[in-house]
């Protein structure tokens, strides 16, 4: 029975005990009372019946909060704000609920962030080689705490919005309870204060949100320093150069020498015609300072890229680095300085290159510097290897340059890439036909010898007339590019009317030799050879006299088999003056100086000195002997216009270009040779009255077949006025008056 339904009276008051609002607020919250709110009813049951007359007052002496179940206390005055707190009571129990897991969670989180450290810790004790793995792993658990961080915060910011709203909410309610009644003021605030401890303990999931947060940016910021570590580490490895190349078929150049910038001129301009090509150079320098000195070249690359990269050639790691397996060609290049060393650094190279794993896909290309050597390197390198002796090839190149001026000119338009120059092809329709035939098959190009399959694919220069193709075979011929030619119909050419073509007789020759050189004992030998008996060379060099035989002997050379020259020893200096006034220079046939650098003799205007001073007999022994001059560096030749140089070898860029020709094709290696070799075959320089007579009007196709009578084959020609000789000219076939003047260049066979 509710304290609203019971029946008290003043005159009764004696009969009835009615608790104080405190006694009844501390006995709904002691131990014995669970059914909290609780109602409260004294009075006895024989007391109603005996109080009949007895009304209920108009208001209720007292409320307590714990008849919040009452119909007095149902009033709808307060049904709104008890609904109220009732709903706060439950959504801080469900706070609470949310709470909890949150917090384990965040233990968690606490434990890998310890475990976390722990690991961090142990990173600093472990070698280089673990710590890129130990990197990663790190850097995919912090990944994966980061993910976790960012769903904790977001849980904790939302619950953190929750209890704004709720304490917003509380305040309104507040505010409102207070306005109903003060003697309930009391009781209201006390319940509100629980929200507000609530709030208070909020601070803690507060400060963890935040020390959350800060782990998240340190961990991020450790992840993101390790990432820029990695980085720094790779972007190192790249600027050093220790990255793999993972080009194919490119062409690989091993070593630095001062041919290298003539070397990539000419291979630049044969991949023009691909439209580019990869060309990559690895030597014992800084990658930066190799493609300093690579931009700094005076030539366009025309699509061509260099790549370069630092490494030894002799270590199986650093050539795997390049893809040399992969390589079409691989060129070698000497040391600079002694020979032997550059020779024997060359041999453990190609030692290297055919311990290749993989195995190798293109040839070898090795520049020797001593001619010795040349056979223990075919020895190693077997049918990889292709040797090019560049002391050799020049000295061969000099010779044949003071035998006939203009020779250096031809011999640079054949072998580099930038004119005409030797290619190989085969083509079916040529089979079954004669060689005199196939000569004047060709409008583009001149075939100037046959690849024989019956004989293993040697190659035959200037074969006779009679043979006959066969199947298998491949032409030989000079042609600009090689797409750039194809065989045709045979052309209607004249007859040629046969013209008694006598060699000129050899005479014996007087020449002089300045300057000494490692390999000169080889140059006497070839010498003796292309000179014809009685012939005298005039050696003057610095060198003792007393100690100049033992020198040649030393390099190879036997004095008792010269049968053709005869050595004459001066001691001097070339550039001192009262050196060379001791030599008869007017007697000389030609001249040779070795090397010609930046420095000589500068010359006044012609005729500004008599004949009798030193200067004027300087002019006239000029006037009648060929200088020849070997220059190390391509751009020394703009100044020899202010000399009387003859002609000029450019040692280095003659070699680049034999490097990159036997480079792109290793077959030419073999016509080369025989070209430089003392037998066989050789280009030569020869006068146009030999072919022709004074103002006679021949095609270019009528010479040659002239020519064939004495078993020549003409490849080009210069003019009495031009400057150079043109190489392969074009229509062939066209009538015109010629000069004896004239001269042309042919191969033929050595005498």
């Amino acid at each position: 029975m509710s304290l609203d339904s019971a029946e008290a009276s003043p005159s009764s008051s004696r009969d009835w005990f009615f608790p104080s609002p405190s006694f009844i607020h501390s006995t709904s919250n002691s131990p014995q009372s669970p059914n909290y709110p609780r109602k409260f009813s004294t009075i006895p049951r024989h007391s109603r019946s005996s109080h009949t007359d007895w009304k209920p007052p108009k208001t209720s002496t007292f409320r307590s909060v714990s008849s919040y179940g009452s119909a007095a206390y149902g009033d709808p005055k307060y049904g709104r704000v008890r609904r109220r707190i009732e709903l706060r009571r439950r959504e801080k129990m469900a706070k609470q609920e949310k709470e909890d897991p949150v917090l384990e969670q965040k233990r968690d989180v606490s434990k890998a962030v310890s475990g976390v450290k722990t690991a961090i810790g142990e990173m600093g004790i472990r070698d280089f080689g673990q710590r890129v793995k130990i990197r990663w792993q790190m850097a995919s658990y912090i990944a994966i705490l980061i993910t976790a961080f960012g769903s904790f915060v977001h849980k904790n910011f939302s619950l953190h919005n929750q209890v704004i709203d709720l304490q917003d909410q509380i305040s309104t309610m507040n505010i409102r309870l207070q306005a109903c009644n003060t003697s309930d003021t009391f009781d209201t605030i006390s319940i509100l204060q629980e929200g507000n401890h609530a709030n208070s303990e909020g601070m803690g999931p507060r400060l963890v949100s935040v020390s959350i947060s800060f782990g998240g940016m340190l961990i991020f910021a450790m992840m993101l320093g390790l990432v820029s570590d990695a980085i720094s580490e790779k972007l190192d490895s790249l600027r050093k150069g220790r990255s793999e190349v993972v080009e194919q078929n490119h062409t690989l150049i091993l070593g630095w020498s001062d041919k290298l910038g003539s070397l990539l001129n000419q291979l630049v301009i044969a991949n023009e015609s691909l439209g580019g090509g990869i060309v990559v150079v690895m030597a014992e320098r800084d990658k930066e300072e190799m493609e300093l000195d690579i931009a700094k070249m005076e030539f366009d690359f025309r699509g061509t890229s260099v790549i370069c990269r630092s490494g030894s050639p002799l270590i199986l790691a650093d050539l795997k680095k390049v893809s040399v397996s992969k390589a079409r060609a691989i060129v070698v290049l000497a040391d600079d300085g002694n020979a032997d060393q550059s020779d024997a650094r060359a041999l453990r190279t190609v030692l290297s290159l055919t311990g290749v794993k993989e195995g190798l896909r293109g040839h070898i290309v090795v520049e020797l510097s001593d001619l010795d050597n040349e056979v223990l390197v075919k020895l190693v390198g077997g049918e990889l290897v292709e040797t090019v002796v560049a002391h050799d090839v020049i000295g061969r190149l000099m010779i044949q340059c003071a035998r006939q001026p203009g020779l250096a000119q031809i011999w640079e338009d054949i072998l580099g890439f930038e004119n005409c120059e030797f290619y190989i092809k085969r083509w079916p329709q040529l089979d079954g036909m004669q060689f005199e035939d196939v000569l004047i098959s060709f409008p583009d190009a001149i075939p100037c010898g046959v690849k024989v399959a019956s004989r293993g694919g040697k190659i035959i220069l200037n074969p006779e007339d009679s043979y006959v193709l066969q199947e298998g075979d491949e032409v030989l011929v000079i042609a600009e590019d090689d797409d750039t030619y194809a065989p045709g119909a045979l052309p209607m050419v004249n007859g040629a009317s046969f013209m008694h073509i006598a060699r000129p007789a050899r005479k014996p020759q007087k020449i002089l030799l300045c300057g000494w050189r490692r390999d000169v004992d080889d140059m006497i030998v070839v010498l003796d050879a292309f000179l014809a008996p009685g012939s005298e060379l005039w050696m003057f060099n610095e060198v003792v006299e007393s100690e100049r035989e033992r020198k040649l002997i030393d390099g190879g050379l036997d004095l008792s088999r010269l049968v053709n020259i005869t050595l004459v020893h001066r001691e001097g200096n070339a550039v001192i003056r009262r050196h060379l006034e001791s030599l008869p220079l007017e007697s000389f046939d030609s001249a040779k100086r070795l090397p010609y650098r930046e420095a000589m003799v500068t010359r006044g205007q012609r005729g500004s000195f008599s004949r009798g001073s030193w200067i004027g007999e300087m002019q006239q022994a000029s006037d009648r002997s060929v200088i020849i001059s070997e220059i190390l560096d391509p751009r020394t030749k703009n100044l020899l216009s202010m000399s009387k140089i003859s002609d000029y070898v450019l040692s280095n860029e003659l070699v680049s270009m034999a490097l990159a020709m036997v480079a792109e094709d290793r077959q030419i290696n073999d016509v080369l040779e025989e070209l430089f070799a003392e037998e066989g075959n050789e280009l030569h320089i020869r006068l146009a009255e030999l072919y022709l007579h004074e103002g006679e009007e021949m095609s270019f196709y009528e010479i040659i077949l002239r020519a064939r009578q004495k078993r020549e084959i003409v490849i080009g020609y210069r003019l009495e006025n031009a400057e150079r000789a043109v190489i392969n000219p074009p229509n062939k076939n066209e009538r015109r008056r010629w000069s004896v003047k004239d001269v042309f260049v042919v191969i033929t066979e050595k005498v």
